[in-house]
């Protein structure tokens, strides 16, 4: 006997399944398709199985669900021993962490490895929070500064592994980023050009947005479906936009656009949207925009950031500058390297840092670990199991049109399901890193350390090994790919982001909230 346990019940209807077909995978299929008796045999005590018989059961779970249902529906989560068999197989691996980097840079981005960082020229630790720790990436760290590389670590603590620290307060990273892309826009943007080629070749910049009327002003109404032939349509009629602040309770931002006519509607750029948004002033443009980099009333200038993160505004426009001018000289050798030491941050703080390498041309920087080219399907069923008493309409900003007000997260979520949204459907062959409650409903087989499960989790060889000979039985999905036009989105076109005031990066201090945000789940496709 080897270290798996399986339910009592469920391992003895599948050996007489198993004997008079001689084939797991029909096993399978003719066990699961007498649910009333399956049903009820499960729940009971867990005994030790050999561990050839349990990897042959998870296998031919998996094949036939693949199969018959659609590789999606057997999903992982991405902590899980079994996540790179589901995600080799093209099922989903689930995650709890925001899905910026797929929103930005595409669901199959997979980023430089920890051996790339070393070739870098610029690195930002973002999200280094201890001196003494040495991880399995630190001799990458150290071998890229012996070959000249500048290290900046951003964090709640000074490291030795950097050239230099910025010491931010926890949870205020996003308004760094934020003060950082003002700076990029302003001066390698508007005072200078050197990236304009890069941003109208491989990002959303150019991109028409539609403009509807709200209350006294405009507000981005999603994508025209049209590509301006410049970043900008500065230069002749302008409107005033309404966008969001969350760092004034319900502020907003009034700011103002140029704009062109398309048919009967009012249209401007992405660019020109997002140089509202960060506050980089053009003359005979409409609103309340910063005097200047000093500014500390008006977001997102490195004075007003100070107040949040406690860096000065000279080590923030210092870093802006240095991130720019090596992307500049280097052709977008700058790497990012998010979450080091297992500090996730939000995925608004995220999208803010991924703007810094979209804008300079260092789109392949974001050196997010963990990603092994599986692409994380940024949806968690188990979310939806249970009840809960949040407000997600809470998390909105002051002029949404109230999609989600006094609603719960799990109706949102079973209500996303069920309308068809961009995510992963319920799945029905489901392995878990560790205990889970409530236990999601209606899964054939849950794979799990916990007795409940149905289940231990396999040795992911033998289970690859059982796959690989039934090559047949199981369908493999086609990778996805970047977008069509294969651009990187500052601009996420959904109606969640809109209704969240984040479809453009934003800023939102650190507070009380839910644990899920339907934005979190929003995928681009």
């Amino acid at each position: 006997m080897g270290g798996s346990q399986v339910n009592q019940a469920l391992v003895r209807l599948y050996f007489e399944v198993r004997g008079g077909l001689r084939d797991p995978v029909a096993a399978w299929a003719k066990l699961t398709g007498d649910s009333q008796l399956y049903r009820r045999a499960r729940g009971e005590r867990r005994v030790p199985l050999d561990d050839g018989t349990a990897a042959e059961l998870a296998a031919a779970a998996i094949a036939y669900t693949a199969a018959v249902h659609g590789a999606e529906q057997v999903a992982a989560l991405a902590t899980s021993p079994l996540a790179g068999v589901v995600g080799e197989l093209g099922g989903a691996v689930l995650t709890e962490h925001p899905c910026a980097p797929e929103q930005v840079l595409g669901p199959r981005f997979t980023g430089p490895g920890a051996d790339d960082w070393a070739r870098a020229a610029y690195v930002l630790l973002w999200g280094e929070n201890n001196r003494l720790v040495r991880t399995a990436d630190t001799p990458w760290v150290i071998a890229g500064r012996y070959k000249g590389q500048k290290v900046v670590a951003i964090g709640t603590h000074p490291t030795r592994l950097s050239d230099e620290t910025l010491v931010v307060r926890p949870g205020t990273d996003g308004a760094l980023a934020m003060a950082m892309g003002h700076v990029l826009l302003k001066e390698f943007f508007l005072d200078r050009t050197p990236f304009d080629g890069h941003a109208l070749e491989r990002t959303d910049l150019p991109f028409l947005v539609r403009l509807r009327e709200r209350e006294s002003g405009y507000v981005p109404g999603g994508l025209a479906g049209g590509v301006c032939d410049r970043l900008s349509v500065y230069g002749g009629e302008a409107v005033e936009v309404l966008l969001p602040r969350f760092d004034d309770g319900t502020g907003v931002l009034r700011r103002g656009v140029p704009v062109v006519r398309d048919g009967g509607e009012l249209v401007t750029t992405v660019f020109d949207l997002l140089l509202a948004v960060y506050g980089v002033a053009r003359p005979g443009l409409p609103g309340v925009w910063p005097s200047g980099y000093d500014d500390r009333g008006e977001p997102y200038t490195p004075g007003w950031q100070e107040a949040y993160t406690g860096v000065t505004p000279s080590r923030a426009l210092k870093t802006a500058r240095e991130l720019g001018v090596t992307a500049e000289k280097t052709g977008g050798r700058c790497v990012i390297v998010p979450g080091r030491l297992e500090t996730p941050h939000a995925d608004t703080a995220y999208r803010a840092m991924l703007a810094l390498l979209v804008l300079t041309g260092c789109g392949g920087g974001w050196a997010q670990a963990g990603q092994e080219g599986i692409p994380l399907v940024p949806y968690l069923c188990l979310h939806a199991c249970g009840e809960d008493r949040a407000d997600v309409g809470a998390l909105s900003w002051a002029l949404a049109d109230g999609l989600f007000a006094r609603r719960s997260a799990r109706s949102v979520l079973l209500e996303a399901v069920r309308d068809g949204w961009p995510m992963a459907p319920p799945p029905r062959v489901l392995a878990l890193p560790r205990p889970i409650y409530p236990l999601p409903p209606d899964v054939d087989l849950l794979i799990g350390p916990d007795e409940h499960c149905d289940l231990s989790p396999p040795d992911p060889e033998l289970v690859a090994g059982a796959l690989a000979g039934w090559a047949g039985a199981a369908a493999r999905a086609e990778p996805g790919g970047a977008p069509a036009d294969g651009r990187m989105r500052l601009l996420v076109d959904h109606a969640w982001m809109h209704e969240y005031g984040e479809a453009l990066p934003t800023y939102r201090p650190p507070g009380l909230g839910i644990p899920l945000k339907p934005t979190q789940l929003v995928r681009l496709t």
